[in-house]
């Protein structure tokens, strides 16, 4: 009679999953309602499997947008064709858990936490000894608390962990396969968050060359330090929108490689960046002035405003995204102890609501193109397209209007010599708002379209004939 074979115990999070399910439903239902942080106290006080029980009753995680470790799950089907009973055992709530093993379709049984018992550690190492026997079982796991179990398994396989863990799982059994980490580093980091967006912060400096203040080094390095708190205070953000948005970003097609969504970086860093980010951010503003400090508090609270609700609210969300753009030239003016110019801030509205209109209109032609009916996690449909399309030019050609009437006006002639030269930038403006919404129009524009203003090399071309119309009209 043939022996049995050995069952194969799988971790989840960590190991069969590059994520963590407890903090995927946690932000699940924070996103919904930030009140609950204060239910998961009162929940954590009856313990950790009480705690998980509760939220994965509320939550909402899609078993299938999450990022599984292909690497592993190619392992488990090898296991399966050699008929090698299959477990998952894992300390995430067994309704999660469920979930998971439904969608994927690799386990004979899975082992979980109830609600009353937490499947953890030694918890766990003791749970597989009683079913299985001592050495009766293998485990693959991630985590220097899987030492518990691989003291009673026959054989370890070591999942994402550095070499320290492998060997001290060598120190408890057999280690029989060890895949290596793929968590990002540096580089990874820099693309969580997201530098390349702190370009929108050079507006910052707009009233700075406005006012023709620029030669003054005291004013330029505040508002090159309102640069860097706009920049950290930003990322922050961005960081804790992409906690938020973990399961419309992985039905992305481009969005879905972003680290948190990919689960190149861990769930639980970015819960710690996040904060740290906007603190940093802060602590800077109040060394430039209080004043400022205000300006970038408001900045935030609308920001965070915009990434929990108001950017799933048709058109409330175009308009919040302008005026995210005008805060930062507020922000600058508040700098310089300059007055704000009524013909600035008009200006300003205009052309960025155009630009947010462009934004979701990329997104929509998307969604379309891949067979959608409406962006993920927006308000729009693809029935919006045309419409949007007509608003968003219409308010990119009332920005050139008012600067044609400012130009016009007694305002241009207290600052520049020649006025009349600033005429140019009219038909240039124009020029410009016109391509870009032909560009994304036939489906060429890249989903940020203040990014793609920097880096596109006809854009760069416009700019610099615009500064030189305004060194000639100075």
């Amino acid at each position: 009679m043939s022996a049995q074979p050995i069952p194969l115990c799988v971790d989840l999070d960590g190991t069969l999953i590059r994520s963590d399910l407890l903090f995927e439903s946690a932000l699940s239902l924070l996103r919904r309602n930030p009140l609950y942080i204060f239910y998961f106290v009162l929940w954590l006080l009856r313990g950790r499997a009480h705690l998980k029980r509760e939220i994965a009753a509320r939550a909402d995680v899609d078993a299938s947008t999450l990022p599984y470790d292909e690497r592993v799950l190619a392992w488990l089907r090898e296991q399966g064709e050699a008929q090698r009973p299959r477990v998952l055992c894992t300390a995430s709530d067994a309704r999660l858990a469920g979930d998971v093993a439904a969608h994927l379709g690799l386990f004979d049984d899975v082992l979980a936490s109830d609600g009353a018992r937490n499947l953890a550690g030694r918890n766990k190492g003791e749970t597989l000894r009683e079913r299985y026997g001592e050495r009766g079982f293998d485990y693959a796991g991630n985590e220097y608390r899987d030492l518990h179990i691989w003291k009673h398994a026959r054989r370890a396989i070591v999942v994402n962990a550095h070499n320290g863990l492998a060997k001290a799982a060598a120190g408890c059994c057999e280690v029989e396969r060890v895949f290596e980490p793929a968590r990002g580093g540096l580089r990874t980091w820099l693309k969580a968050l997201r530098l390349h967006q702190w370009l929108k912060n050079l507006l910052v400096f707009l009233p700075l060359f406005a006012a023709h203040r620029v030669l003054e080094a005291g004013t330029t390095l505040n508002c090159l330090l309102a640069f860097v708190a706009f920049g950290l205070c930003a990322s922050g953000v961005y960081v804790l929108n992409d906690l938020f948005d973990l399961d419309s970003d992985r039905r992305h097609p481009r969005k879905r490689l972003r680290p948190f969504a990919a689960g190149t970086l861990p769930l639980l860093h970015g819960l710690v960046a996040a904060p740290l980010l906007t603190l940093a951010g802060l602590a800077l503003a109040v060394y430039v002035s209080a004043a400022f400090a205000g300006v970038l508090l408001i900045y935030y609270a609308l920001t965070l405003a915009y990434s929990l609700r108001l950017k799933r609210i048709v058109m409330l969300d175009v308009i919040v995204l302008a005026a995210l753009y005008t805060v930062r030239i507020i922000g600058g003016a508040v700098v310089i102890g300059g007055g704000l110019s009524f013909w600035l801030l008009a200006f300003s509205m205009f052309l960025f609501l155009s630009l947010a209109m462009l934004k979701r209109y990329t997104e929509l032609l998307a969604a379309r193109d891949s067979g959608k009916m409406s962006a993920s996690g927006r308000g729009y449909s693809v029935e919006d397209i045309a419409l949007i399309q007509s608003l968003g030019g219409a308010s990119g050609y009332m920005s050139v209007l008012v600067l044609a009437l400012y130009i016009n006006s007694t305002a241009s002639e207290v600052l520049y010599a020649r006025p009349q030269v600033l005429w140019l930038l009219c038909p240039l403006l124009l020029y410009w708002i016109s391509r870009v919404w032909l560009i994304a129009h036939r489906g060429g524009m890249h989903d940020d379209p203040v990014v793609f203003a920097i880096v596109d090399r006809v854009s760069r071309v416009v700019i610099a004939l615009c500064a030189l119309v305004v060194a000639g009209a100075v």
